[in-house]
């Protein structure tokens, strides 16, 4: 059940991960320093730090060899092979992509950035380098891949319903380069040609909206819906029934404020048009 086993009413601590943490827990219990775990292989003591901190996956070649030290033969490697699976994503945010899995309709509005899982690989790539200048080029590039496997969603036989309603800023801010925000939306035009993704802009022009904060409904054949929104770098998936009605409330008024699918996409074109050559 979606209620027991995945309302929240709390953010997840996103710092650690299960497979950093056995790597910490194994190496403390056989009293060795990171820098000598990570000797054998001219792993450095940051690099190791690291995957136990969960700010980096690591390497299979880490993992066979924590097996080797350790004595567990394969146990290492497992526990890599299940956490590259669920790729670079913080832990907070695993709870909502089970449920984006799972949904049957999705129904998001995007206040100043568009939602990742319509994002192109240079548009992803610019916002988790603007975040986050100091990661290396590996850890971005692996949240990029992380953040591209969500399309999978809508390549499904039955994908859910996607409902996305973008702020004008959406378009306006330049996020990487004019190359990369042309590529952004034609993207965003090919996805609205499916059956199963309807995109609606909400022009500056409309006024104050009904809120100025980014958030996704989810729906499910037989469960309850549940909204998830984001701040300072930390998720809540809320399954309140008066919540979820509020938002939805908030959702059908910037709906109805923003222009028609069919206007919409003539907008999109508009503002690629206008993108400096």
């Amino acid at each position: 059940m979606i209620r027991g086993c995945w309302a929240l009413t709390k953010p997840f601590n996103s710092s650690g991960s299960p497979y950093g943490e056995e790597v910490r827990e194994w190496r403390t219990q056989r009293g060795m320093s990171q820098r000598e775990l990570g000797a054998g292989m001219q792993y450095g003591q940051s690099y190791v730090a690291m995957v136990e901190k969960g700010d980096r996956i690591g390497s299979p070649d880490f993992a066979a060899h924590c097996d080797n030290v350790f004595g567990t033969p394969g146990t290492f490697t497992r526990l890599w092979q299940r956490a590259s699976r669920r790729g670079r994503h913080p832990e907070w945010f695993l709870p909502y992509l089970e449920l984006e899995a799972k949904a049957t309709h999705v129904s998001d509005f995007s206040s100043y950035l568009i939602m990742g899982i319509l994002q192109t690989e240079s548009y992803a790539r610019a916002i988790f380098r603007a975040a986050n200048p100091h990661d290396e080029p590996e850890t971005t590039a692996e949240k990029v891949r992380a953040r591209l496997q969500r399309r999978e969603v809508l390549d499904r036989s039955e994908p859910p319903l996607l409902w996305v309603i973008l702020d004008e800023s959406c378009l306006r801010r330049m996020v990487g380069s004019p190359v990369v925000m042309r590529e952004q939306m034609a993207h965003l035009l090919e996805a609205a040609e499916t059956p199963h993704v309807t995109l609606q802009v909400l022009l500056f022009n409309t006024g104050a909206p009904s809120t100025g904060e980014s958030f996704t409904l989810l729906r499910f054949e037989e469960e309850p819906g549940v909204l998830y929104t984001e701040a300072q770098g930390m998720g809540r998936v809320i399954d309140s029934a008066s919540r979820v009605a509020r938002a939805g409330e908030l959702y059908d008024r910037l709906r109805a404020d923003a222009l028609s699918p069919e206007h919409s996409l003539v907008e999109l074109r508009k503002a690629m048009e206008e993108l400096p050559r």
